[in-house]
């Protein structure tokens, strides 16, 4: 070694940084098998009976029988000693001893219910708790079968694909008006689409506090909702990219009208569900007043989704009258898919996360359409635009009496 040099010390090798994010969860982890494996002092121990929480999910009748479905929403494991219907101690069968803590069991009751009439349910846990369920009108559970499956598939399209269909043949009409009017068009979009919103979040509210509360309740409709507009708004960003490179006229239009369209049918997933069970449970039937109901109804649901694309320039070919098809496809067919859950397999929070499914996606399309109902001076709410908000939501309200089931 040459005189007046020095040795470098050894770079010492730093550990990686995912390590240093893992080391927490390792030393919580080994603590938490510490606690569990030594029986730490405090741990099980309370004072007081113990918390007994059932909720009743569904109903179902079948001849000589009603069957409860139940999902225990406390922390203890929860056993049925008793069932009283109608004030009348009856025998019956249960899938389990006892229903564990958030898990789902049956109560099959044997009881020669009558069609049409209302029944009060009583089920007496080994603590003397009750729970309450109740039948306002006896009908037998329709079966699950190809006949079944085939009538609800014929309600999606009453309540969904048709009059959303019909709607969309505005289209003509709108490329017509004044220009002026599109604006208004616009505006009355953002007044169907703010009271479909509102419904949606409020119809998950209400099918939330039915059900059990273990798995979020009805933070699970905000929950749903905030999944929907953070899905849409990716979903957005990627048709925006498509759009840089495509050279089609109209491209901003179509993609408002494909938001637009999603938004609905996630809507009408949950109108599905909420159709769909009440038929299963025999408290709906499908007349003809309740059919030109959501014919009135939903048709404006096909206004809001052709009026984006007012001002998208004519194409001739099957392309446009194929993205229409498809549009209304996106918008009409969830209420066949709700209709079929709604019917077979109801979950009130399924049904409450559906719900807030299409609260949310409305409301970032509502966001997206905001900007083309500004006026040349940039005012989002001038006269034309409030005129258009009112009627929306003034319709949306009126052919909504026709339809309350």
């Amino acid at each position: 070694m040459e005189a007046g040099t020095a040795t470098r010390p050894k770079a010492r090798r730093k550990a990686p940084p995912w390590l240093a994010g893992l080391l927490p969860l390792l030393i919580l982890g080994a603590a938490i098998a510490v606690f569990v494996a030594f029986d730490a002092p405090g741990l099980g121990e309370r004072n007081g009976v113990p918390v007994e929480d059932l909720a009743v999910e569904r109903t179902l009748l079948r001849p000589g029988e009603i069957e409860l479905v139940l999902r225990n929403d406390g922390p203890d494991p929860v056993a049925v000693r008793q069932v009283i219907v109608n004030d009348a101690f009856v025998g019956f069968d249960q899938s389990d001893p006892e229903v564990g803590r958030l898990r789902g069991g049956t109560v099959t009751v044997d009881y020669p219910w009558i069609e049409g009439q209302a029944y009060a349910i009583s089920l007496v846990t080994s603590s003397g708790g009750t729970v309450d369920a109740a039948v306002d009108v006896a009908a037998e559970t329709p079966a699950a079968d190809a006949g079944f499956f085939g009538l609800m598939a014929l309600i999606g399209l009453y309540v969904g694909v048709i009059p959303v269909t019909i709607g969309m043949l505005w289209l003509p009409w709108i490329r017509r008006i004044d220009p002026r009017y599109v604006q208004f068009l616009l505006a009355l979009t953002l007044g169907l689409l703010a009271f479909l919103g509102v419904d949606a979040a409020l119809e998950g509210t209400e099918i939330a506090a039915s059900g059990a509360q273990a798995f979020g309740g009805a933070a699970l409709v905000f929950l749903g909702a905030g999944a929907a507009y953070l899905a849409l708004v990716g979903v957005d960003g990627w048709l925006r990219g498509r759009r840089r490179r495509e050279e089609s006229e109209g491209a901003g239009p179509w993609r408002l009208s494909f938001l637009v369209a999603l938004g609905i049918g996630l809507h009408n997933l949950g109108e599905g569900l909420a159709i769909g069970s009440a038929y299963a449970i025999g408290s709906l039937a499908l007349g003809t007043a309740l059919v030109v109901g959501f014919a009135l109804h939903n048709t404006t649901e096909g206004l809001a989704i052709v009026a984006p694309v007012a001002r998208a320039g004519e194409a001739a070919g099957g392309a446009r009258l194929g993205r229409l098809i498809g549009l209304g496809a996106l918008a009409g067919l969830p209420a066949v898919l709700g209709a079929f859950i709604g019917a077979s397999a109801f979950n009130p929070s399924l049904a409450a996360f559906m719900f807030g499914l299409g609260a949310g996606a409305i409301a970032q399309v509502i966001v997206q359409i905001s900007p083309g109902v500004r006026d040349s001076a940039g005012r989002l709410l001038h006269p034309l635009a409030v005129a258009g908000l009112l009627s929306g939501l003034v319709l949306m309200y009126a052919t909504g009496l026709l339809i309350s089931v």
